[in-house]
């Protein structure tokens, strides 16, 4: 990014009256339009000389934003944000770690008065807000080649908040193996691993969350509690009087006088602080303190603290105490101005008085929407000739590298004076400079004659501006691994019970073995390099153990065999049709994908761009694609489609994207137009919101070919619905679409690429996906600042609704009230009116009429209600940043897909948010809805829609791939096999061989396991077995090598047993190389040392023959049973075998 350039602009404001006039004065008050308060307040900072300039906006995302422009006008380094808290008062949830230490990282910046810090944005909640200052609450910093106790660091981080762990996978975790300290620091965006040497740190270094593997090395690091309130000893004190004096939370109290850290325990700070110091108290008298919009702020006190108060009475009722008891978290305004030492100036978006000193500016009138590209912004264009006429000096500021070139090329093609700038820009400076930077809104200052202009006000496309941030999670693996007491399927033997890792001694060696536990007494130690062999059962009803050794389990398997061949046919039928079509071949990017791609205003996960490169590779083969992406709720599935739709545009074909419902059509529609809006792209919207005017042009002009893209419900498969040329059809929330549906897009599957999107698959298109007769990608990872959703599953209780609508009214947000029933929908919505009188409540149904439903949709997102009581009409892709709070009062009624994606409309906008799940009260619940909603209470983890449509597939079962019944196959073998089964059955019916994976045996009698103090949990055991184990499958040693990598960076230094175990992995990998498929070690029977190894089978050429009787005399080749004997030494024979097989045994040759 140009921030040179970006960093001048204040120097253009110097002089400005109002700014040069107050410099030196205690208060003063100046007129600033909301546009330029960001640029003023920059020139504020670089003017007044005074350290540190603290800002203060109404809210947190207004203060952010705020940030984000300072940020490019003041430098990274010399601005810092300083947020408030996302929960609520008295709320038994703690802060997120990372607020809690981007907290604790400004105050230690103020408290010690460091130089760089020139900045610092807040909200007027975080600047009320009482603080606990502490010593202990300053930083931790290490440096390679530091010398430092090992247990001593491991204490500080757990008395500085940080939760001891087996491993490190959230912010605020530490966790310790052998020499190595592992943690993640409040305010990384990775955790760090700590190698020690002794006592001395001989490495650091950043490491991935998914793999647990390192990355980058670091020399220096800075370590922040993860918590605010770190006990001291007073305070310990003040919690055992607390104990004594109250009935009520006594179990809190009794922890926080033992010391103890648990979540929720920053609500009891006001009680244990001695004196109220708010952000005002700390800030030095040469600071300055900024408020923007004065009045708005002393009114959000005003509400917060009588808020506050309401939440306080409805709390006593729960906590059974007198409501007057509870301390505040907030002080008042006026407190919090009387006590500032530091000078207090004021810029106001309205002016109070005639007297008030001005600073002139206005916004740029940008030509909004589709025309803005279709009149070639000829107003804008004039507009910008008007200013340079006037001499002003203009910046526009371009979202990407990519639309800088775009707009260099078309101010040129206008005769506009115009270069891409980098570098300083002097007061001589005039013309148009365009630089890349993200600026949240542009501004003209009159007096200076100067303009600051973003591409979207030019453009009419509006950017959503979020800071890029690589997310800090890898996708992770579709099945997990198999704990104690799940079923497993053995190829071979049938269903078993997993029983966990035991230690065997056979054969005079010690090794581990999978425990695996038949019908009757019937166990199976299972050697760990044949783990692949097994796998995960999941499919339902709990199943049958199968008889060791017996026919019953071989006759399941031929009984489901002979039913798969019968659908194996269609289904190589369907696959044969759709790669035989003679489909359209898209062409490769074009300049302006590009430009479209890089004006994507977030940053894009791995998994994204691997869908988004899946898609495109399939647009561009000669054959049909039908694709599933399946990302859950927010996880950037639109996008995907956004960029597909746009390459087919681009090749002259027209898109249609199917939604379930006619809200998200309008959504989709307005994403897409705005997306676009810079092109020559015409996007309509065909849904029951359209007169019948209205839906016969967009008929026609669709027939006509006008219309590049149209965007509708299941009115799109009407037969009166013609397409010119339809190239791309995008299924949207594919779960909701019934069979009849699904045959007429099954009937254009022929000839039109087919992109489906999802949350939560149903199981039959799981089933498709994961038996390969569709495409899958999975998009797994979180965007960034993305929490997980509180969710709580239990009775219908009035008192937690309360709460949970007045937590939501403190922190300005929106709650979804999701009652199914549209006969009675209204009297719940008038209960809620009483329960909570200052909210302002709305009532949404799909049985409203057109106008009226939108009316209220609209209104809601405008904020102009606070409750949304509807049907599951939410369900479906609607995108409402502000509401983060979701109650469902009969949750015993609806589906596990549903249930998800209800969750995931709250919780979109970085916040944490709520999910609360009721169900009837003194009502039984069905097994599968108990099922149900204990899975979904349980799987709170961010991208857990796949695996809970995995789970949905064993609840309900699967069905026929092709037909409509409810077969019982899946669950007599098992999900994983099923899908084996099928893939085998449609290779053989096609005619193609499936690759076998060789079977190798390797028997030696050698200590070769992973020590339990190697690695303690045996999950983790287990997957270290998993992976070695698919590591010596391949002819490839250095796979071998990367896992022995692994295990040194994640556990330390391998101990003997497992460098054994190592040994064997790579003597597997050479076998695999030579076509080995048996080694046998045994003792030498007439010799007192040594071993004798047997490997089969083995063809040696005259050679190499001659080679093995010269070299190794005691060797014998059996070559009627292609067998080759070793002798080998008692120390090592493992390596030495590797290396005798290396030597004799050549690799063959493959022929073509």
């Amino acid at each position: 990014m140009d921030h040179d350039i970006y960093t001048t602009l204040p120097e253009l404001l110097k002089e400005e009256f109002p700014i040069v006039e107050s410099l030196g004065l205690h208060h003063s008050e100046i007129f600033v339009p909301e546009c330029a308060q960001a640029i003023v307040a920059a020139t504020i900072s670089r003017l007044s000389a005074r350290r540190p300039l603290v800002v203060v906006a109404s809210t947190n995302a207004e203060a952010e934003k705020l940030f984000n422009d300072l940020k490019l006008y003041i430098g990274l380094e010399k601005v810092d944000f300083f947020p408030s808290w996302e929960t609520l008062p008295f709320e038994r949830v703690s802060p997120g770690v990372e607020t809690m230490g981007k907290r604790l990282r400004v105050i230690h910046r103020l408290v010690t008065s460091e130089e760089k810090l020139e900045v610092i944005v807040t909200s007027v909640r975080a600047l009320v807000q009482k603080l606990s200052i502490q010593n202990e609450t300053f930083p931790l910093r290490l440096k390679t080649g530091d010398s430092i106790d090992y247990e001593k660091l491991l204490e500080r981080l757990v008395t500085s908040g940080y939760k001891r762990e087996y491993q490190v996978e959230h912010r605020g975790e530490v966790a310790a193996r052998g020499s190595i300290i592992d943690f993640w620091p409040s305010t990384s965006a990775s955790p760090v691993r700590v190698d020690f040497w002794g006592d001395e740190i001989e490495r650091m270094c950043e490491f991935g969350v998914a793999d647990q593997r390192s990355k980058q090395s670091l020399d220096e690091v800075e370590i922040f509690p993860s918590r605010e309130l770190i006990l001291k000893a007073e305070m310990l004190e003040k919690a055992s009087s607390m104990v004594d004096q109250n009935g009520w939370g006594v179990n809190e109290w009794e922890k926080l006088a033992n010391g103890e850290f648990f979540d929720g325990m920053e609500s009891f700070m006001p009680w244990l602080l001695k004196e109220d110091v708010v952000l005002g108290d700390i800030l030095p008298e040469e600071g300055l303190l900024l408020l923007l919009d004065k009045k708005r702020l002393r009114s959000r006190v005003v509400d917060l603290l009588e808020k506050e108060m309401k939440l306080a009475e409805s709390l006593s009722k729960t906590w059974s105490f007198d409501g007057s008891e509870l301390p505040e978290l907030h002080v008042s305004f006026d407190r919090t101005i009387g006590s500032c030492r530091a000078p207090i100036w004021s810029i106001d978006s309205t002016r109070a008085d005639i007297d008030t000193k001005e600073i002139k500016a206005m916004t740029f009138d940008a030509v909004k929407g589709a025309a803005a590209s279709r009149n070639t912004s000829h107003k804008n264009f004039d507009r910008l000739r008007e200013l340079l006429e006037k001499n002003f000096s203009l910046v526009i500021a371009a979202d990407g590298e990519g639309s800088a070139t775009r707009l260099l090329e078309i101010f040129e093609r206008e005769g506009l004076p115009v270069k891409v700038g980098s570098g300083n820009l002097g007061s001589e400076f005039r013309g148009i400079r365009i630089a890349v930077g993200s600026i949240e809104s542009g501004f003209i200052l009159e007096d200076s004659r100067f303009a600051l202009i973003t591409e979207s006000e030019i453009t009419g496309r509006r950017r959503t501006h979020k800071p890029s941030k690589l997310s800090r999670r890898e996708a992770v693996r579709v099945f997990e691994d198999f704990s104690i007491g799940d079923y497993v399927v053995h190829e071979h033997h049938g269903i078993a019970r997993f029983a966990g890792l035991v230690s065997q001694n056979l054969g005079g060696a010690e090794k581990d073995y999978l425990l695996l536990e038949y019908k009757g007494s019937d166990r199976l130690y299972l050697p760990t390099d044949q783990i692949e062999v097994i796998r995960p059962y999941s499919a339902g009803d709990i199943p049958t153990l199968s008889r060791m050794g017996g026919v019953e389990w071989e006759r399941t398997k031929s009984r489901v065999r002979s039913a798969i061949s019968e659908i194996a046919s269609d289904l190589v039928e369907l696959y044969k049709k759709r790669i035989n079509a003679s489909g359209r071949a898209f062409a490769k990017d074009s300049p302006w994908q590009s430009e479209l791609e890089q004006a994507f205003p977030f940053q894009e996960t791995h998994d994204q761009l691997k869908a988004i490169e899946d898609v495109k590779a399939d647009m561009e083969r000669p054959f049909p694609m039908d694709r599933v992406v399946c990302g859950d709720v927010g996880f950037g599935k639109t996008e995907v489609a956004i960029r597909a739709a746009f390459k087919a545009v681009q090749d002259g074909c027209q898109v249609a994207v199917l939604v379930p419902t006619t809200l998200l059509a309008q959504q989709h529609g307005e994403t897409f137009k705005e997306r676009f809006a810079s092109y020559p792209v015409k996007v309509e919207i065909l849904s029951r919101f359209l007169t019948q005017a209205q839906t016969r042009r967009v008929l026609a002009e669709l027939s006509a070919g006008s219309i590049d893209i149209v965007i509708g419900t299941h009115r799109l498969l009407s037969s009166d619905v013609s397409f010119k040329d339809l190239g791309l059809l995008v299924v949207d929330e594919e779960q909701r679409f019934g069979v009849s549906h699904k045959e007429t897009i099954k009937a254009m599957k022929a000839q039109v690429d087919i992109l489906t999107l999802t949350a939560t698959p149903i199981p039959r298109t799981l089933e498709m996906s994961l038996t390969g007769i569709r495409d899958l990608s999975l998009i797994d990872t979180p965007p960034a600042d993305r929490q997980p959703i509180l969710t709580f599953v239990g009775e219908y209780n009035e008192s937690a609704v309360v709460e949970a609508i007045r937590r939501e009214l403190l922190r300005e947000g929106q709650v979804f009230f999701v009652h199914n029933r549209v006969h009675d929908i209204e009297e719940v919505a008038e209960g809620i009116k009483q329960l909570v009188p200052d909210a302002r409540v709305a009532v949404a149904h799909g049985q409203m009429d057109e106008s009226s439903l939108e009316k209220v949709i609209i209104d809601f997102w405008e904020r102009k209600y606070d409750v949304l009581v509807c049907t599951t009409i939410v369900e479906s892709g609607i995108d409402m940043p502000t509401v983060n709070t979701l109650v469902v009062d009969r949750a015993d009624l609806l589906g596990l897909g549903q249930l998800h994606q209800l969750r995931g409309r709250v919780g979109r906008s970085g916040h944490r948010a709520y999910a609360y799940l009721f169900t009837p009260v003194d009502r039984a619940l069905s097994e599968e809805a108990f099922e149900r909603l204990r899975t979904i209470g349980e799987t709170t983890e961010l991208g857990s829609g796949f695996r809970l449509a995995m789970k949905d597939l064993e609840i309900r079962g699967a069905g026929n791939l092709l037909g409509t019944g409810q077969s019982g196959h899946v669950a007599s073998v098992g999900y994983d096999l099923y899908c084996q089964m099928v893939n085998e059955a449609v290779s053989e019916a096609a005619g193609s061989e499936e690759s076998v994976k060789a079977e190798i045996r390797v028997e030696i009698p050698v200590d070769a396991y992973l020590p339990e103090s190697y690695v303690t949990r045996s999950d983790l055991r287990l997957e270290a077995y998993r992976k070695l184990a698919a590591a010596g499958e391949t002819s490839d040693p250095s796979n071998v090598e990367e896992v022995r990598q692994e295990w040194e960076d994640r556990y330390g230094s391998v101990p003997s047993e497992a460098e054994e175990l190592l040994s064997i992995g790579y003597l597997r990998t050479v076998c695999v190389q030579r076509g080995i498929k048996e080694v046998t070690v045994t003792k030498r029977k007439k010799h007192e040392s040594g071993f004798l190894a047997r490997c089969s089978p083995v063809l040696l050429p005259l050679s190499k023959q001659t080679r093995l009787e010269r070299l190794h005399p005691e060797a014998y080749l059996k070559e009627s049973l292609t067998e080759l004997q070793i002798p080998l030494p008692e120390k090592d024979p493992v390596k030495a075998l590797t290396n005798y097989l290396k030597d004799l045994v050549p690799v063959p040759t493959s022929t073509a």
